[in-house]
């Protein structure tokens, strides 16, 4: 057990999980890949398939809403985002051009976009979406959406109740429905 102790501890999370993030994405075998990548609070690489085309299609309209409905920022997709467990990759966001001048670290944010979106997957959990939505509000996002499987928003908005919020605060004039 003595051995153990002598193991050097993690003094600066947000500074280990970006040089980690670092270090995924320099390495050639992991580039060729045609997993998803993130990681976990202790570094570790976590692989997930690419998103199906219906994934994919939510993801590209629910980008493009933003693109047309919001003024003053960016839409992406797959956008890479630094929270207290790794680094994860928000399926859309909506994020200002100042906090991409302040967050934007190489390829990460270091604070989350204010709206983030997730499109739920058949293989995702209610323990897993609620995750993401709390690591997402603790990394600095004002929103959090879920896109069901049907094209449905579910609106979660920062400080608010754990249901769904009529529509968003940020955004007002998103449907509450995906069509693709």
């Amino acid at each position: 057990m003595a051995a153990l102790l002598k193991i050097p501890g993690i003094k600066n999370a947000a500074a280990f999980h970006l040089q980690r993030w670092e270090q995924v994405c320099a390495d050639p075998s992991l580039q060729r890949l045609p997993d998803r990548i993130e990681t976990n609070r202790y570094g570790h690489i976590v692989m997930m398939p690419p998103p199906g085309f219906i994934h994919s299609n939510y993801q590209l309209e629910i980008g493009h809403l933003l693109k047309t409905l919001m003024n003053g920022g960016r839409a992406v997709t797959e956008c890479a985002v630094l929270t207290s467990d790794g680094v994860k990759g928000v399926d859309a966001a909506w994020v200002s051009e100042g906090r991409v001048k302040r967050g934007l670290k190489g390829d990460v944010l270091t604070i989350a976009p204010e709206i983030c979106v997730e499109v739920v997957s058949p293989g995702n959990t209610r323990q897993e979406m609620e995750g993401k939505r709390e690591l997402y509000f603790a990394a600095g996002a004002e929103e959090v959406w879920f896109c069901d499987q049907k094209g449905a928003l579910h609106f979660f908005l920062k400080g608010g109740e754990e249901t769904a919020a009529k529509a968003s605060a940020l955004c007002p004039s998103m449907p509450r429905r995906v069509k693709v």
